[in-house]
């Protein structure tokens, strides 16, 4: 009775695992959930104790033991998405940037995407100028600590708090100024939303860089933002593509294509009076690799839903959803000036650089009005970009220098790297050396094993030390061994028959239903597994990439047969 309780519970253990997921204010929420549960029963977890409504912005991140990070699939059971062992840690993160953050209907969503863009200023995938971060910083400080109060905040009291990767003591002096003298008597709801208000018109907003390289084995790192496809090279913004331009996105391997349209304007003048407007499409395809198939995949796959909700009707319709909400706001609990295990970007610790002030060297980083046209030498494929900004190239030494006399403070003494900070689709650079390693040598043996196989083979020596009897045993036996090895023949051969009828018959029937289900997929039956299939990338990319040229092809071939039939009579 004892062994059946005790088994009985060994077995409920085993259907169940713990589950933590780290919030955006790096505190942590752990539950105990179902072996067999989808990730959409632990996002609902999560959003009914943040007491979230506007979820539809968020999503689940994590890193699978190859240091590749993934978001979790809400329609899929988590244990099957999770490559490693319970118990399990994930991350909540904004997945889908607001177009205008000010714009949330609720002021939990607002607060949530302040931390999000707080983590990217200070991770470096939030650049801007040195004049904005001051702004950025100080809304920060006033959101987090309130009005200046000269007993509580003493002399280079900003000097404590991270809120960039690196800065100077003048941006701290721009910083603490504009908090004392400007913020006064916000709110922390107040300069939240100021604080979302000067982001959202950064051009960095919204990016979550993927490293790749272009067809020349130049670095690059490429991103997908509200606005569209965005491509960060040498420090520049070398391509924008908005997403009604975006035709499509392909991966291969390691390979990620980029399909766009862009319409060239063109005018022709007659005299000095009349004048007319040409517009004609520009066919466009970027070409970049990834470090692995696996981030590869991770970067299609972001493009696909990006693309998905912003090009299409997702994202007004769940702002029209949001408008429908009707409730007393919910009560938040800010995190304040907290150590941070994740993001020390707002604690009471020294600053991140151990360099002397002295020795650093200054370098501004700024962003130009208006992005240059791009030489056809800068890259591969070259695209005419229509972004509103230009540049984030440091400065050279002696216009850093310049700078550090101007009015404008200091952000970073090193170029725009976000390889240096937490990147979607990190590979450590171990993983990388072991799969070229496991492509050189082929074998899925090790070298020992292959000698010890060797080493029960016979060499030709010893095998020619075999006597003359032994020669007459082998061919005395001969006559009656390939008697026997005829009908073990046989049997093989009827056996393979079998095995190869099962499976053509295994193979058709697969086929029939996969007919079945693309027929169903492309039909108007309104069932709800149909509905979760039709919405997923994979289908979207076999709907548009293959199976709409192929109908367009067996109609093509119908109209043709038909013709043929009519002329003959």
């Amino acid at each position: 009775m004892l062994s059946r309780f005790m088994s009985g519970s060994i077995r409920n253990l085993d259907r169940e695992y713990n589950c933590t997921v780290r919030l955006l204010d790096d505190t942590e929420y752990t539950c105990t959930i179902q072996r067999d549960a989808k990730g959409q029963y632990l996002f609902d977890l999560i959003c009914h104790h943040l007491n979230l409504l506007e979820k539809d912005y968020f999503g689940i991140r994590y890193v699978d033991p190859d240091k590749q990070r993934h978001w979790l699939e809400f329609t899929k059971s988590i244990s099957k998405q999770m490559k490693s062992q319970p118990p399990f840690t994930m991350c909540l993160r904004v997945k889908f940037y607001p177009p205008d953050p000010a714009a949330l209907k609720e002021e939990i969503t607002r607060y949530l995407v302040f931390l999000q863009i707080k983590r990217d200023l200070y991770h470096g995938r939030l650049l801007c100028k040195t004049s904005d971060a001051a702004v950025l910083a100080a809304y920060i400080l006033q959101a987090e600590i309130g009005d200046y109060d000269p007993g509580k905040h003493p002399e280079g009291y900003s000097s404590k708090f991270q809120f960039f990767p690196k800065h100077s003591e003048k941006l701290e002096r721009r910083i603490a100024e504009i908090h004392k003298t400007e913020l006064m008597g916000q709110t922390p709801e107040t300069a939240e939303l100021n604080f979302l208000r000067k982001a959202q018109i950064l051009e960095t907003y919204g990016v979550d860089p993927h490293p790749c390289k272009d067809v020349s084995g130049n670095p690059a790192f490429l991103a997908f933002t509200p606005f569209g496809f965005v491509v960060l090279q040498g420090n520049k913004r070398v391509h924008f593509l908005k997403w009604n331009e975006v035709t499509k996105l392909k991966f291969e391997g390691k390979t990620f294509h980029i399909y766009a349209s862009q319409k060239e304007v063109s005018c022709i003048h007659y005299g000095e009076t009349v004048s007319v407007t040409e517009a004609s499409e520009k066919k466009i395809i970027l070409t970049y690799f990834a470090p692995t198939p696996e981030a590869c995949k991770h970067l299609w796959k972001c493009g696909v839903e990006n693309q998905a909700f912003y090009n299409g009707r997702v994202a007004k319709e769940v702002m029209e959803q949001s408008a429908k909400i009707k409730r007393d706001p919910p009560e938040i609990h800010r995190a304040g000036l907290v150590p941070s295990r994740s993001c020390p970007s707002i604690t009471h610790g020294p600053r991140l650089s151990s360099v002397p002030r002295t020795r650093r060297r200054a370098v501004h980083i700024s962003i130009m009005e208006g992005l240059e046209s791009l030489r056809d030498s800068a890259h591969s494929t070259p695209v005419r970009s229509v972004s509103h900004g230009d540049s984030f190239m440091p400065r050279s030494r002696s216009q850093a220098t310049e700078a550090c006399g101007s009015s404008e403070a200091v952000i970073s003494d090193e170029a725009y790297s976000p390889s240096d900070s937490v990147l979607p689709t990190p590979v450590a650079e171990h993983s990388l050396e072991l799969a070229v390693s496991r492509q050189i040598n082929g074998a899925p043996c090790s070298i020992e094993e292959e000698k010890e196989s060797e080493a029960g083979t016979p060499s030709a020596g010893e095998a020619g030390d075999l006597g003359a009897d032994s020669r007459a045993l082998v061919s005395g036996l001969g006559t009656g061994v390939g008697l026997s090895s005829l009908g073990e023949t046989e049997q093989v051969n009827k056996f393979v028959l079998s095995v190869l009828r099962l499976l053509l018959v295994t193979i058709g029937l697969l086929f029939v239903l996969l007919l079945l289900l693309i027929i169903l997929t492309e039909s108007d039956l309104d069932i709800a597994f149909l509905r979760d299939i039709r919405q997923t990338p994979e289908f979207e990319q076999f709907h548009y990439e293959y199976f709409c040229p192929l109908r367009r092809w067996f109609a093509c071939k119908l109209r043709w047969v038909g013709g043929l039939l009519i002329n003959n009579k």
